[in-house]
């Protein structure tokens, strides 16, 4: 007796739990989980929303680095001081040059200048601000909830409140082996209230791996520092390397140039795919160069890397994964994890559903604590209607994006010779929706 008494007890107390911190910070878990389920796919969005920054048919041979680096120059020839320029990801994609602190947004937590790049003419086809584009400011959503450092601390405490929520959650779940069996049932007959809560007791369980894992991910990436106390090591951090080298050569009339210097820093990596390459700051910066070795995981951001000097075209250091301590290799994996870019097609997919799972079981466990407080009333779920229902929505979608992408790919032909992409595809939807509305 005293036992099932002590398992009521704390049963009700996770069950307070799990409501409280649904009730004070569910919504911005939701948030977190629906814009970072996007987020898994910006920079198809962004490529989506800015067709000129996708090369149709590319044709010739790569510019050299340096052609390339002339061109970002003259476009922007008053911002000076290092680049960092990234290397495409496909035939078809743009080089990204990146200014870390223009004038314009140098208050700003976190606004770099993008400079796009066609590499086979070393064009520069376009110029923004982090931040000031959809798919980066939907990113910006997800990590600083638009709050900068402040936002950003907050974030990484949803991040640590988040695996609380989880574990209470599969405590409640869990009904005794006995009754295992009968947890995967979902009711459809019993009104919309049980069908929902069906719902959310499933979907819960077999998000709650994937849930855990973007937590903890993404805690580590936004205290940064206690990863690094972790693995006992510094420069683990994304996009970073803890170290700060200064040129001990003379200055001359003939420093290395980006081209040559990446040639000198291969002779390191004959293998590697080479990532970035960030320009020297100052008369005794050097050259950073990164590449990808096939044992990372990154791919936008490994840790390969070796500095050039500039005036004497040697080697000043290497950073060599392949000789990282087990802590340090799993440093090195946070990133990829928490953004799904080592997982591949399947995994970004199974990482978008658990990211939009987030948002759904925030919604059905509201609905069902609303019905409780008898603010909503149950409904008998219809079936059939259901079906026909969503047989219904999904050939509306089918013929929506159908619809999009044509247009979107006639706005892709019509961009290079008439309007600035942007301005065209409000002006194009906006008459597209007009015409959907009058029918």
């Amino acid at each position: 007796m005293n036992f099932s008494l002590q398992l009521i007890k704390a049963r009700t107390f996770w069950l307070k739990i799990h409501l409280y911190l649904a009730l004070s910070i569910g919504f911005f878990i939701a948030l977190m989980g629906l814009t970072g389920s996007i987020g898994v796919y910006w920079q198809e969005l962004d490529e989506l929303l800015n067709p000129s920054l996708v090369i149709d048919e590319p044709q010739g041979r790569l510019q050299s680095l340096d052609q390339i680096m002339k061109s970002v120059h003259r476009a922007h020839p008053d911002r000076y001081g290092s680049w960092t320029l990234e290397m495409p990801r496909s035939p078809q994609g743009m080089l990204t040059a990146w200014y870390d602190k223009p004038q314009e947004t140098f208050f700003e937590f976190h606004a770099p200048l993008m400079v796009s790049v066609n590499p086979y003419t070393a064009e520069v086809v376009a110029s923004r601000f982090w931040g000031q584009t959809v798919a980066t400011w939907w990113l910006d959503l997800h990590t600083q909830l638009q709050l900068g450092r402040f936002g950003w601390n907050a974030v990484g405490i949803l991040g640590l409140l988040l695996p609380i929520s989880v574990i209470s959650g599969l405590y409640l779940w869990w009904p005794g082996v006995n009754q295992l069996i009968n947890t995967f049932k979902i009711h459809h007959n019993r009104g919309t209230i049980r069908l929902l809560f069906d719902l959310h007791r499933t979907l819960g369980l077999f998000s709650a791996g994937v849930l855990l894992l973007l937590a903890g991910t993404g805690f580590l990436l936004s205290y940064p520092k206690v990863l690094e106390q972790l693995t006992g090591s510094s420069g683990m951090q994304h996009g970073e390397t803890g170290r700060t080298l200064a040129s001990t050569a003379i200055p001359n009339n003939h420093p290395t140039g980006l081209a040559a210097a990446a040639f000198v820093a291969q002779g390191a990596f004959p293998k590697a795919e080479l990532r970035r390459v960030t320009t020297p700051a100052g008369t005794s910066g050097i050259y950073r160069i990164n590449f990808r070795q096939a044992l990372e995981i990154n791919q936008r951001h490994p840790y390969t890397t070796v500095w050039v000097d500039r005036w004497s075209g040697q080697i000043k250091a290497v950073r060599n994964p392949a000789t990282f301590s087990r802590l340090e290799t799993l440093a090195s994996w946070i990133w990829p994890l928490h953004s799904a870019e080592a997982l591949g097609s399947t995994g970004r997919l199974v990482w978008f559903l658990a990211g939009q799972s987030l948002f759904f079981l925030y919604l059905s466990g509201l609905v069902r604590w609303l019905h409780k407080l008898g603010k909503i009333k149950d409904r008998p779920v219809d079936l059939a209607a259901l079906r026909a229902y969503a047989w219904q929505q999904t050939k509306s979608c089918y013929h929506l994006s159908h619809s999009l992408l044509h247009r979107l790919l006639l706005l892709a032909q019509q961009t290079k010779r008439r309007a600035p992409p942007v301005a065209l595809i409000k002006n194009r939807l906006a008459l597209w929706l007009q015409q959907l509305s009058q029918r």
